[in-house]
């Protein structure tokens, strides 16, 4: 019996469905962070004043270190104890929301979404080590099952739940909330989880992870500001700088490290590649896609947050049913064949949003969100599956971790890219077609975001209205531009996964992936449990 099954055997089947009700919270409240906040952000823009670059920040500040931390807080948790981790991580993120309740600055705001990425970023890995040492092998597939439904659903729960709150209370109500209800699942973690760590896991590579952060930091950092401070600016320029010093540090020093948080040899076993590429420019274009139809649904529908929460309603729907039958539609047609078909849905999807107006019902936006979630649906599990089977058993620690890290990278540039090519189109249809007569402060003012004119917009009579209508068609070229580039990307990478395909573990036994071992989550033999205290 291998020290994992030991481990899970100590506990009862009633205090592992505990076990599993925490981290499957804890995991909802993390993953539910962006798109909740998402629906508040007309609301806050108008409220706090912030342009439209800092609302990108807002959103991504959390994304982004969630995303930069997200390998090394995994080790962090099988070295040290998961339970503590866990806790801290929780603790770390209600601070942070409590605190971003009681701000009225953006750039306060963006500081403390901050925070609460880095307590998300302690949670997320280790919620899913949690379970594979609490649960013995026959329950393990069900809960780990339930954790991958929790993460794929917490866009859904985020949206609605946000929804709801806007309807009587201010924006400040999301961040009581999910502070509220990570408090609350921090006392029921010590109370219910049992702590553990990994006897074997390696030193963790703290210069790795330094280097990745700040490389994607940097990238992430120059392609925000770029439209607000112009791309030829001395500050945009250092920052993308930055951002491939630090990549290419990155490369330098794991290629040279004996024991490399992430063995960047590993991209040359086919299959990985293709699926992390996958997995990154899908989560690029959803992430993208919310943060930006939530503002067009709500600026220029005029839907309520709740009535824009209720729109994207159905997309979870397919996506989380189709979900469940995606591996068997896998198995029957093959793992590149319906790789490409999800791929080619989320292009059509895409392709349907960028043709909105100021005038289109909610028909065509529907038409456009359900072939987005039917392809995620499709695209995610062989994606996720390539991944896995290229790697061999020892290693799938690694390839659970870079599965998530993909998945977080890929939201978080995808908020900082098409945002930025929205708010890039935006602000020239702005200058380029504001009504004559206008004091340029308030041209000024009404490039910051959508939000900001039409407030500018109300106090200037019938100057006003001509204002209001420019920024919505600039709005909406901004936009059309965003989604048009997306589906170029999707039909890119479909059609890069179709024709390299994908090798399994077994033709690669004598590459990259027989490097030393490296765990960022854990294997299931290799899990010790302490106190249950």
């Amino acid at each position: 019996m291998s020290a994992s099954q030991t481990a899970a055997t100590t506990l009862t089947p009633a205090r592992r469905r505990g076990v599993l009700a925490v981290v499957l919270v804890s995991l909802a409240v993390v993953v539910s962070a962006v798109p909740s906040l998402n629906v508040a952000l007309p609301d806050l823009a108008k409220d706090t004043g912030a342009n439209q670059t800092q609302l990108q920040w807002i959103v991504d500040a959390y994304a982004l270190v969630f995303a930069g931390l997200l390998l090394p807080a995994g080790a962090i948790g099988d070295r040290f104890g998961r339970r503590p981790v866990l806790v801290a991580g929780l603790a770390l993120f209600a601070a942070g929301a409590f605190a971003a309740a009681a701000a009225d600055e953006p750039g306060t705001i963006i500081v403390l979404r901050g925070l609460s990425g880095v307590g998300a970023a302690l949670v997320m890995p280790t919620t899913l080590s949690i379970i594979t040492s609490s649960f013995p092998a026959a329950e393990r597939g069900k809960a780990v099952g339930a954790w991958i439904g929790v993460a794929g659903a917490g866009a859904v729960f985020g949206l609605l739940t946000s929804g709801l709150l806007l309807e009587w209370f201010s924006w400040p109500s999301i961040f009581v909330f999910g502070g509220v209800l990570a408090a609350l699942t921090l006392l029921a973690a010590v109370a219910v989880i049992p702590n553990s760590r990994d006897i074997t896991a390696p030193r963790i590579d703290a210069v790795s992870g330094l280097l990745s952060a700040l490389g994607l930091a940097g990238i992430v950092y120059g392609t925000i500001e770029g439209p607000h401070r112009g791309w030829t600016d001395a500050v945009t320029l250092t920052a993308f700088a930055i951002g491939l010093l630090g990549g290419a540090l990155w490369l330098g020093w794991s290629l040279r490290t004996t024991d490399p948080m992430l063995d960047p040899r590993l991209f040359r076993v086919r299959g990985f590649a293709t699926g992390v590429l996958s997995i990154t420019v899908q989560f690029f274009v959803f992430f993208g896609m919310v943060f930006i139809v939530l503002q067009y649904l709500q600026l220029v529908l005029d839907y309520t947050a709740l009535q824009a929460g209720l729109a994207m309603t159905p997309m979870g729907l397919v996506l989380g049913g189709l979900s469940r039958r995606a591996p068997h539609i896998v198995g029957r047609i093959g793992q590149r064949r319906a790789a490409g078909i999800g791929l080619v849905l989320m292009t059509a999807g895409v392709l349907i949003l960028s043709r909105l107006d100021a005038g289109t019902s909610y028909w065509p936006v529907l038409a456009g969100l359900l072939p987005i979630g039917a392809g995620m649906a499709l695209a995610t599990a062989p994606a996720t599956t390539s991944i896995v089977d290229s790697l061999p058993a020892h290693k799938q620690g690694v390839a659970s971790a870079v599965n998530d890290a993909a998945r977080e990278v890929g939201g978080t540039l995808g908020i900082a890219v098409l945002g930025s090519v929205l708010n890039n189109g935006y602000r020239q249809g702005i200058s380029d077609n504001a009504p004559a007569g206008l004091p340029p402060e308030a041209v000024h003012a009404a490039q910051e975001s959508l939000a900001v004119s039409q407030a500018v917009a109300e106090r200037l009579g019938a100057h006003g209205e001509q204002l209001g209508r420019v920024a919505i068609d600039a709005f909406i070229d901004g936009y059309a531009i965003a989604y048009l580039a997306s589906a170029v990307l999707l039909t890119l990478t479909a059609a890069a996964i179709l024709a390299l395909g994908s090798h399994r573990a077994a033709g690669h036994t004598k590459t990259a992936v027989d490097t030393p071992r490296s765990k960022n989550t854990p294997d299931a033999d290799t899990l010790t449990t302490g106190s249950n205290g």
